[in-house]
């Protein structure tokens, strides 16, 4: 009997044993199979994260910032004792005892789940598990996946800290709204730094990742007020904050930004705009998207807030002046049902998600409305941000006058004489409060509306290539379409002082007379006979009167002479183009560039001729604060000298390429100068030497004036997305004129501006501007201007050039003057007859080719 029960409970104990024995080898093959292939974690203690990249102003404010992942990387030591208890009494209370799996909690888990019969499964896994499915192993729902996340721990565990294995959890992890870690979220939720988290504040951080899709402050304000509290009694129970405090903090409201209760932080930041937005689409090109948008870059941009506020005001008022003028009503486009209108939270909540722009600021901020109702002659409205008041908002009939409805058949109707002639109830609309100029109190509502034309702006140091100020477009959130860079617009005459440069270069000067007359040339196309805007031509000119009058004859024949293979070149050497066309036709600006071309080759005309790259960077910084990009190259020769004398700049060295004489730089500058002084630009007044020129395309499909101070140039360009003509009297000096005069009188106040240096080589020499003759050095009059050349250059007078065109007796209006004209030798050693001392008929805004 004895015997027999000692068989029996050997045999039980071996086959315990043997269980026991085949369960470990059994848990130990799992953990081999599973453990071979798994990827390495060493990679972790590299741990570099998907960051914002930011973008800041010289001031050093920032304007922007750029993330896939909003994400903002503090190290541990960085994060208070606060927020790390939190996290921990939320998600794994004995992450600093385990060694990186917690088989209690693994075994509470799995009797949940087996009581449940599976309809609830809690996870058991530990900050260390976390860490490793975020980071290696994925987030599907399986028993490999587990096993893995044990294997990967325990390993972790060996490598790293606690402290470091908690900092790649807390800037790693989810917590909603595209906040990823928790600087961010606290950012996003509380507006708050983390030093600056209240107990209660860093609970509810604490709470979102348990389900932070469904964990909204607002939405679910139950669910996360109660998951709050349970990690506030968490907290206390763990010893981390008191009883008193816990009790305190649980009776505290769920305060959010989300709730209205802080201001978001982003009402710190301007709204984007199309500077940096221009700054993306570079810096994406240049580094990649992966890197720009994840590198945690810094960049220090060039842009002048002050004055890219004047720059979007400018381009908005020339283009709503053109607008109103056309006298055109089209609205926004968009409606809201009147069965929405009801009720002031209805349509207020409506009108929130109404698709309007919401950044266009001038002569005040301009708010979306909505038509609410409509009374005999005025419409009431609703307005995005004002409150209502007893006698309610309204659109008043004298409002309307201005502009006609768009109908179907797209004509326009007859001239409103009462609201309703233009608005409907339900109309989403903007509006802007009128106010009295001499006190600045509120007169009334006023409508506005988005012009269908459009437009671009830019101003740039000539010194140094930063882009101060940009605007493309009259609203970015209208249109993110950047016309000061991505549009491609013929420039007209805008284009003609290249064509005067390589003149210059090629030995002309700016008392060489060209023939003003007809010119007719065969093309595949047909019969080619361009002519002046003012369909006169005025015989034997100067080179500085064709510029200044903007004479299209005059610089097709000179285009000639030089030959358009050199002036392909000089506009290639500039940047206004890659690869220019060498036909006629170009020279008057028939290829397309875009604006911030034109605008940076302009710059080297003020500037002396030196190629100057224009930037909307100063400078760039990664993740770790090391400079990867520095625009300024220039050599400060003793800017590090301690004993420089007091009142004395420092020497700056330029090893600037130069791209064109410095002579010719000047006597081009001069000529332009007379663009402004007595041409085509004479509405432009800043209180300083100004030098440009105007530019409108055939049919006046696009307007140009692009100008410049001695350290300050600026160009405009206006037109119509799908180019069509912009109607009488649209010109590149009466439109854009007043644009580019608007923001150089506050730049002046800024940066100030002088007179135009000259060169040390040279002399001035006295010519009639009306003939190109030689005068006395005391001679003095209207028609005198004084041509700088070079020392050593006799410049010939006298000398006529005709292109090589011929002049048939058949063209209009040459019959006229053949009856006066004289013989004279052209260049190529021809004679031909031309008329006699030039005149001066109606001014012309060239480019109409």
């Amino acid at each position: 009997m004895l015997r027999f029960i000692f068989s029996f409970f050997g045999g039980i104990f071996s086959l315990i044993t043997l269980g026991i024995a085949v369960a470990a080898l059994s848990i130990g093959s799992i953990f081999y199979i599973y453990g071979r292939d798994l990827p390495s974690h060493e990679a972790l203690a590299q741990y570099t994260p998907p960051t914002i990249s930011r973008i800041y102003s010289g001031e050093g404010r920032m304007i922007d910032e750029f993330a896939k992942e909003r994400r903002l990387f503090t190290p541990a030591e960085e994060i208070p004792d606060l927020v790390k208890y939190a996290f921990i009494s939320a998600e794994d209370k004995n992450f600093y005892t385990h060694q990186g799996y917690d088989a209690r909690g693994i075994v509470a888990a799995m009797v949940e789940a087996a009581r449940s019969r599976g309809q609830s499964v809690r996870g058991a896994s530990t900050i260390t598990q976390q860490v490793m499915k975020n980071f290696l192993l994925g987030g599907e729902r399986k028993i490999e996946r587990k096993i893995k996340e044990i294997i990967l721990a325990t390993r972790v565990e060996d490598t790293l800290d606690k402290d470091k294995i908690l900092e790649l959890y807390l800037n790693e992890i989810f917590l909603g709204q595209n906040s990823y870690g928790v600087t961010a979220a606290a950012q996003t939720y509380f507006n708050k730094t983390l030093g600056e988290l209240a107990p209660h504040e860093a609970a509810t951080l604490a709470s979102m990742p348990k389900a932070p899709g469904k964990f909204h402050p607002v939405r679910n304000k139950d669910r996360v007020l109660a998951r709050r509290n349970f990690v506030l009694k968490e907290m206390a129970e763990n010893g981390y904050i008191t009883q008193a405090a816990y009790e305190a903090e649980r009776e505290l409201p769920l305060r959010s930004v989300q709730n209205g209760d802080f201001d978001s932080f982003k009402s710190a930041l301007p709204p984007r705009d199309y500077f940096t937005d221009e700054i993306r689409r570079q810096l994406s090109s240049d580094f990649g998207e992966e890197q720009f948008f994840s590198g945690g870059m810094t960049v220090r941009a060039t842009v002048e807030p002050e004055m890219q506020v004047i720059a979007a005001e400018a381009l908005r008022r020339g283009l709503e002046d053109y607008d109103r003028g056309r006298g055109v009503w089209r609205g926004t486009g968009v409606t809201i049902p009147e069965d929405q209108l009801a009720d002031e939270d209805s349509w207020r909540a409506a009108l929130a998600k109404a698709a309007v722009p919401r950044d266009i600021t001038l002569n005040g901020k301009w708010h979306p409305a909505v038509v609410l109702a409509a009374g005999k002659n005025d419409m009431r409205i609703g307005i995005e941000g004002v409150d209502e008041d007893a006698d309610g908002h309204w659109i008043v009939a004298k409002d309307v006058t201005w502009a006609g409805p768009l109908l179907e058949n797209g004509k326009v109707g007859r001239k409103a004489k009462k609201a309703g002639d233009l608005l409907s109830v339900g109309d989403v609309v903007l509006v802007r409060a009128m106010t009295k100029d001499a006190d600045g109190s509120f007169v009334r509502w006023t409508l506005r509306q988005v012009p269908e034309i459009q437009g671009g702006f830019m101003a740039m140091d000539v010194n140094t290539g930063r882009v101060i100020a940009m605007q493309g477009g009259f609203s970015y959130q209208h249109s993110v379409f950047n016309r000061a860079t991505q549009a491609r617009r013929q420039p007209g005459s805008s284009f003609k002082p290249f064509v005067y440069a390589a003149a210059l270069d090629s030995g002309y000067s700016p008392a060489t007379i060209v023939i003003d007359a007809p010119i007719e040339v065969n093309t595949p196309q047909g019969l080619w006979r361009p002519k002046n805007s003012s369909n006169k031509f005025y015989g034997p000119t100067p080179l500085r009167t064709g510029i200044e009058q903007s004479r299209n004859l005059m610089t097709i024949r000179l285009a000639q002479e030089v030959g358009m293979d050199v002036v392909a070149d000089y506009a290639e050497r500039f940047g206004v183009y890659d690869n220019m066309g060498q036909f006629l036709a170009n020279s008057l600006g028939a290829d397309e560039t875009t604006l911030f071309k034109i605008v940076a080759a302009y710059a080297m005309f003020a500037n002396g001729g030196e190629r100057v790259e224009p930037t909307l960077v100063d400078r760039i910084q990664d993740r770790y604060g090391r400079t990867i990009y520095r625009h300024d190259q220039r050599d400060c020769v003793n800017c590090a000298d301690a004993n420089l004398p007091a009142g004395q700049a420092p020497r700056i060295f330029s090893n600037r390429e130069r791209v064109m004489d410095q002579t010719t730089a000047y006597q081009l500058t001069s000529m332009m100068k007379g663009v402004v002084d007595r041409g085509t630009a004479t509405n432009i007044r800043v209180g300083v030497p100004i030098a440009g020129k105007t530019g409108t395309t055939n049919d006046s499909r696009d307007v140009w004036f692009v100008g410049f101070s001695s350290n300050i140039v600026a160009g405009c360009y206006m037109g119509h997305d799908n180019p069509r003509p912009l109607g009488r009297g649209a010109y590149g000096g009466t439109m854009c004129g007043p644009v580019f005069n608007e923001f150089m009188k506050e730049a002046v106040k800024k940066y100030g501006g002088g007179a135009f240096k000259v060169p040390e080589d040279g002399r001035f020499i006295k010519i009639d501007r009306f003939t190109g003759e030689r005068l006395a050095d005391d001679a003095s009059g209207e028609h005198v201007v004084a041509e700088f050349f070079r020392d050593g250059e006799e410049p010939l007078f006298g000398l006529t050039f005709d292109g090589g065109f011929a002049m048939g007796s058949n063209l209009p209006l040459f019959n006229e003057i053949e009856e006066q004209g004289q013989e004279v030798t052209t260049s190529t050693g021809r004679t031909t007859v031309v008329g006699p001392k030039a005149s001066f008929g109606a001014v012309s805004s060239g480019g109409l080719y």
